[in-house]
């Protein structure tokens, strides 16, 4: 193969009109890759081509494809891979960048020295259509870092895939030197969007950190006081002046019995001595550009290599996680609120939510030729016009509902407001917990796991609910049976567990123990809306011939956050002109639709293609109510079965035995 000369390379490539194609995981991405590749465009015809079929075929033209990544995803240096943790392995990254001498240096760095490896592997990936993963190989059998060579390829593709913090976050699209000016970008899984900007621009920081950080800045300080000019002394003791003031205001919260969690203000945070003299946004500024986390947390880590202190796994450095909380402390104190709160293991956790995403998306908007928001489960939608795009004529703004690929027929919803013996589904947190209601949810699901073949997927509203209910079952003293044995002699368990890492083990089993099923007995697997199973994950087929949804996932109102964000949605309706009873209805509206978005999320995890059925079962009196019912997506209430005052369980259970019985 032939590469092109120096002179050639050197020439400025045009930024042509690109498809930004973004999605929240690589799995994701690399699924989108494999669709890509599927696509065959056909050169241009010229008066003297051959029109021949298999000169046709040999006539394909390439769509020039680029997969963007992170470091973690990206990196060749086994060295500083092997770290894990994104954080670390991006400070050694950039530590081994600015090591003074070759040897020290990462060896696979672009440099000048190797520009023709950089070119290489811009047109070896531009020639074929590669996920991920085939960069990473490429870059090993280039020798070049394909994290930084990418970049080399981004003018001349014609669709690039990339991660949402690539794309959302300005730094990241600085740092990758991509300009999104006349491109069209699509965003996939859309329903999380307005929740990702928000996670990207949050941060929290707590006491522990900030006094190791502390003791950190002290120790280089010892060290180098001397070495410091004038103007980086005056910022590094600025730096912990800030440090101390959060560090007495949190210690102040820590010696309380009560409040345990709560909303403070800026004013709070920065009363310490001097600190009201400090200009933050200089500061900050310093701190990106003299990577002062980076030498102080390089100069800890020599001192721990020094002193034989092996116990750490490469511990992310604190600083780190300093800077990005000084940098929330310049954000404009309308879009965003400060939080505290106490945790388990006598630390307290200080937090900047940022409540509205709007103006960190708009730049996006404004530079993009077209951006489209896709989804499956983006309903209602309503949202997107209010709290993304609130600045946009409504004439600039198209929305596009489909239906499902099956036929009506392939559909039965049921929305169950009572229970066997007429005990009310009301799984509101004042009534779920009642010994009657459990007792009627399990009852419900022995019948239901006796009359849906396969797999039956049960979510609950949160993980404290399902170990409720789940130790309900297994403690009855009723005379009889337990229920979780009940259930368990129809079809295996399988649970779900907060913060596990097992999620494919669990996955694995459950998949197991219905396809080792020749008589359909299947599986039961107890889930949580909002978890890692009720999102990016595909029971299709005997894995979900049932979905169950016990109750509606509210979030907790009461918390700090949720009542800053509906209080500034309130206030954000006000400022636009509307009634104290308009703002109170649009936070209200915000507030349901953050529960269903999540709960549609969940039931779109079964039926995956046009041949597939499924029965979804909603269980509570709500779900009866047209205010619910309007917010579920169009394809699911095309399939609900509708009832006066509401469906009886009976009536249900006959119903779904007779639809799948049609199936066999």
């Amino acid at each position: 193969m032939t590469f092109n000369s120096d002179a050639e390379e050197n020439v400025e490539v045009e930024d042509s009109t690109k498809i930004l194609y973004c999605s929240r995981t690589h799995s994701q991405l690399t699924q989108f890759a494999n669709e890509v590749r599927r696509v065959k465009i056909p050169f241009a015809e010229t008066d003297d081509a051959d029109p021949s079929e298999e000169a046709n075929d040999l006539l394909i033209d390439e769509i020039k494809h680029l997969a963007l990544g992170s470091r973690k995803n990206l990196c060749i240096n086994e060295g500083v891979k092997k770290l894990g943790n994104p954080t670390a392995i991006n400070e050694r990254c950039l530590d081994l960048q600015s090591k003074t001498t070759a040897d020290k240096k990462c060896p696979h760095l672009p440099t000048k020295e190797n520009e023709t490896l950089v070119h290489q592997f811009r047109d070896l990936t531009l020639a074929k259509i590669r996920d991920i993963e085939d960069l990473g190989d490429l870059g090993r059998q280039i020798g070049i870092c394909p994290y930084y060579a990418s970049r080399a390829a981004i003018k001349s593709s014609e669709v690039v895939t990339l991660p949402y913090p690539l794309l959302l976050q300005r730094s990241s699209r600085v740092a990758l030197d991509m300009s999104l000016k006349n491109h069209i970008i699509i965003i996939d899984e859309a329903h999380n969007l307005m929740d990702a900007i928000s996670g990207m621009y949050s941060v929290e920081i707590s006491l522990a950190q900030l006094k190791k950080s502390r003791e950190q800045i002290g120790i280089y300080l010892q060290k180098f006081r001397n070495r410091l000019k004038g103007k980086n002394r005056m910022y590094v003791t600025q730096t912990v002046r800030l440090m101390d003031s959060l560090i007495v205001y949190l210690e102040g919260i820590q010696g309380q019995a009560k409040p345990s969690e709560g909303q403070t203000k800026m004013t709070e945070l920065l009363s310490g001595k001097g600190v009201d003299q400090i200009n933050l946004y200089k500061l900050s500024r310093y701190l990106q550009e003299s990577k002062l986390a980076r030498k102080v947390g390089g100069y800890a880590l020599h001192l721990e290599e020094e002193q034989a202190v092996k116990e750490r796994k490469v511990a992310t450095p604190v600083l780190n996680q300093v800077q990005s909380f000084f940098q929330a402390l310049t954000y404009p104190s309308v879009e965003g609120r400060f939080f505290f709160a106490k945790t388990d293991h006598n630390d307290v956790l200080l937090r900047y939510l940022l409540l509205d995403p709007t103006n960190h998306f708009k730049e996006i908007v404004e530079e993009a030729r077209a951006v489209i928001l896709a989804g499956g489960t983006m309903s209602p939608m309503e949202d997107y016009r209010l709290h993304l795009f609130p600045y946009l004529d409504s004439a600039r703004l198209r929305t596009l509902s489909c239906d499902h690929v099956i036929p009506n027929e392939n559909l039965v919803a049921w929305p169950l407001v009572k229970g066997l013996n007429s005990v009310d589904f009301d799984f509101t947190f004042e009534k779920r917990s009642l010994p009657a209601v459990i007792d009627a949810l399990g009852h419900a699901l022995v019948d239901l796991a006796r009359t849906i073949p396969d797999g039956l997927v049960v979510f609950f509203p949160s993980y404290a609910y399902l170990e409720v209910v789940t130790s309900a079952w297994k403690k009855r003293e009723l005379p009889g049976t337990p229920l979780w044995d009940e259930l368990g002699e129809l079809k295996p368990i399988f649970e779900e567990a907060k913060g596990s890492s097992s999620v494919d083990d669990v996955l694995e089993q459950y998949s197991a123990a219905i396809e080792g099923s020749a008589s359909h007995r299947g599986a039961l697997l107890l889930s949580v809306v909002g978890g890692k199973m009720s999102e990016g994950i595909n029971f299709s087929d005997r894995l979900g011939r049932g979905v169950v949804i016990v109750g509606l996932p509210f979030p907790n109102i009461q918390s700090p956050e949720w009542k800053a964000k509906l209080e500034y949605i309130e206030q954000q309706a006000l400022s636009r002109g509307g009634s104290a009873a308009e703002g109170k209805n649009t936070a209200r509206a915000f507030y349901e639709n953050a529960c269903m978005r999540a709960v549609n999320q969940s039931i779109g995890r079964a039926i995956r293609h046009k041949g597939d059925y499924a029965a979804i079962v909603m269980l509570d009196r709500r779900y009866s109510t047209p205010r619910i019912q309007e917010k579920l997506p169009g394809w699911i209430k095309k399939g609900l079965v509708k009832t006066e005052g509401g469906a009886d369980f009976r009536m249900a259970m006959s119903s779904i035995r007779r639809f799948f019985e049609t199936k066999r």
